[in-house]
């Protein structure tokens, strides 16, 4: 069986880069918030952990739509931190193993369910499509030996499911704490994450296709 695990969703930031006024989570993709459809998703996971920061309070009411169950975890560092210090946040008190969701990803559902059923440690990457990409490289067996801004096999996105422990707080992003452990397990999903316009007019033609 799976390991317990406790899903810790990074939506703190303010999302500027995207210009549509909101947090990420908030954004509507085919008549669901990117929160919602991430919650939908996570529905067989009974440790939600959403780490919130900007716009939090409309961030926490959306959630609780959803997930009343939800744990609620405070990043007051917000403007001055990237996801990595969220996650530790999240994850400091959770399960053994957690897996980060950063709060603007969308994920195929039948690869969330896939990923939801793995053990032990990994880290999940996709094909290219973002704009403002971070690269990883991986091994002829699909293990991921790196992150880069430049060039790689394909696109880190995320999610990636680590042994607490090995968590350290810091204000960078989640890639930064994933460094030292590499290699590590990698998985290739269907994904897609926003950063800019384009890539949320890319994200509701993504969402569009899991009907097709």
């Amino acid at each position: 069986m799976p390991s317990v695990k406790s899903v810790v969703i990074s939506c703190a930031g303010i999302g500027s880069r995207l210009g549509l006024a909101t947090t990420k989570a908030l954004v509507e993709i085919e008549g669901l918030t990117m929160i919602a459809r991430q919650l939908k998703s996570l529905e067989a996971i009974k440790d939600i952990r959403v780490v919130v920061g900007y716009q939090a309070g409309d961030v926490i009411n959306e959630v609780r739509r959803y997930r009343p169950d939800a744990i609620f975890c405070y990043n007051h560092e917000y403007f001055t931190t990237k996801t990595g210090a969220s996650f530790y946040l999240g994850a400091r008190h959770g399960s053994e193993y957690s897996i980060e969701i950063d709060g603007d990803l969308l994920i195929h559902p039948d690869d969330m369910r896939m990923l939801l059923e793995q053990d032990g440690e990994w880290i999940a990457y996709s094909d290219i499509s973002s704009e403002d990409a971070m690269f990883v490289r991986v091994d002829c067996e699909g293990n991921v030996l790196s992150f880069s801004t430049e060039k790689g096999d394909y696109e880190w996105t995320g999610p990636a499911c680590i042994r607490k422990d090995k968590l350290r707080y810091g204000s960078g992003h989640v890639f930064n704490m994933l460094e030292p452990s590499l290699p590590m397990r990698g998985i290739k999903i269907k994904a897609c994450d926003i950063d800019t316009y384009d890539d949320y007019i890319r994200a509701a033609e993504f969402v569009r296709s899991w009907g097709a």
